[in-house]
Formats: structure tokens, C-alpha cells, sequence
């Protein structure tokens, strides 16, 4: 098991959720220009899946491997003993934390079933990486609020 995933098994997972999806609502929420309407038109099309559920729904399914997959940038803050915060940390390795959650989703859109999410999906990827870089800092806020770095 991961470091990361280790620390965030031992918070409450519904609340590590719901933080997530509020981060994932105010990212969507915060973007303009045309990429901004077809990112909040898409987010909304998926949102209301599953009973309005969909995003909460996926967020639990990939929760654990987007810890491990930022459990390698996360391990290198934990070492470096100059940083205090994975908010930052996590901001000066953006392009390999960005790869690593990009990674999994790409993985699961492909093998997805329903056509609506893999259409969406691919019809926004073109944009993902600026705006999973751009939500980083929210990540690393996260992280560092459920899975705090302890110093000594």
C-alpha cells in the first residue's frame, strides 16, 4: 500500500469525498471561454448521471489509485525536509503529478462502458492537462488537511 493511501485510510473517506467533489465543483465552476462552457457542459451531463451521484460514485471508485499514483511525488515531499506544505510541493512537480492522475482516467475512459462518459471524456481531454495542473493546488490543500506532513 502506498504512503499516501496508508495516511488517507486512516480519515474519515466519505469526508475525504465530499472535499474532493467540492474541489472538483469549484475547479469546473471557476473556468471561462469556450473550453470553460464545454468543460462545465460536459461536467454537467456526467453530474446528473447515477441520480446526481455520478461524480461522488466516481470519485470513491478513484480515490485509492489516484493516491498511488501521487504516492511517488508525495513519498519525495515527505523527504524533503525543506517543505512544509504539499500544496506547494506538489506545484514545482506538476507536470509528473499531472501525468499520474491523467494516467488513470485515460485508463478508465477507455475501458468505460457507458458511452456518454467516454464520449464526454474524450471530446475534453484535449484540455485536461491545463486544467488538472491548474486544480494541483487544490489537491495538494487537500492532501495536506487529511494526510498532513507530521515534522518532528
Amino acid at each position: 500500500m502506498s504512503e499516501l493511501k496508508s495516511r488517507l485510510d486512516t480519515v474519515d473517506r466519505k469526508i475525504v469525498i465530499k472535499d474532493t467533489v467540492k474541489l472538483i465543483d469549484a475547479e469546473v465552476a471557476s473556468k471561462s471561454g469556450l473550453s470553460g462552457v464545454a468543460l462545465k457542459g460536459g461536467y454537467s451531463v456526467v453530474k446528473k448521471l447515477k441520480d446526481g451521484r455520478m461524480i461522488d460514485i466516481a470519485v470513491d471508485k478513484l480515490l485509492d489509485e489516484f493516491a498511488d499514483s501521487l504516492s511517488p511525488v508525495y513519498e519525495n515531499f515527505l523527504a524533503d525536509h525543506g517543505s512544509k506544505k504539499f500544496e506547494t510541493y506538489i506545484n514545482l512537480h506538476s507536470k509528473t503529478a499531472a501525468d499520474a492522475l491523467l494516467g488513470i482516467t485515460d485508463a478508465k475512459a477507455a475501458r468505460a462502458e457507458n458511452k456518454i462518459i467516454k464520449s464526454t471524456y474524450q471530446k475534453l481531454r484535449g484540455q485536461a492537462e491545463k486544467h488538472v495542473i491548474d486544480a494541483l493546488p487544490g489537491v495538494g490543500r487537500l492532501i495536506d488537511l487529511h494526510a498532513p506532513k507530521n515534522e518532528a
